[in-house]
C-alpha cells in the first residue's frame, strides 16, 4: 500500500449535495480493493449504510466530475454511477470490519490517529 499525503487525500474529497464525500473509486484504491469488492462488501452490509453514509450519484453529479477531474475520464461514457461515502460511511467501512485490515494499513502508513474527511 502506497503511503499518500495529506493534499493527496483531500484531493479526492468532494463536495456534492452541500456533504463532504469520497467516491467508491478512491476508496477503493486506497484500501487497495478492486471498486467490485468495495461495492460487493457494501451491498452485503447494506443495513449498516443508510443514504446518509452512502448514495449513489446522478447522472449531473457524475457529469459534473468528468467536466472537473481528468482522472474520471473513464466515467463518462460508464452506464454505472458511482457511490458517494460520507465520513460516516467511509468511517463503518472500518468500524464493521469491512476493510479492517486494510483501514488500519492505510492508517498506519499515513501516520494518521482517525481518517477525517473534514476541512480543517
Amino acid at each position: 500500500m502506497e503511503l499518500i499525503n495529506n493534499k493527496d487525500l483531500q484531493s479526492k474529497i468532494f463536495t456534492i449535495r452541500g456533504i463532504q464525500v469520497m467516491l467508491d473509486r478512491d476508496l477503493a484504491e486506497l484500501f487497495n480493493v478492486e471498486v467490485k469488492r468495495l461495492n460487493e462488501q457494501v451491498k452485503r452490509n447494506i443495513d449498516r449504510f443508510p443514504e446518509n453514509f452512502r448514495f449513489s450519484l446522478i447522472d449531473h453529479e457524475k457529469n459534473e466530475l468528468v467536466a472537473i477531474c481528468d482522472r474520471f475520464k473513464s466515467l463518462k461514457y460508464s452506464s454505472n454511477n458511482s457511490f458517494a461515502f460520507t465520513e460516516q460511511g467511509v468511517a463503518m467501512l472500518h468500524e464493521k470490519g469491512i476493510f479492517e485490515n486494510e483501514y488500519i494499513k492505510f492508517m498506519e502508513l499515513n501516520g494518521f490517529d482517525d481518517l477525517t474527511l473534514d476541512d480543517d
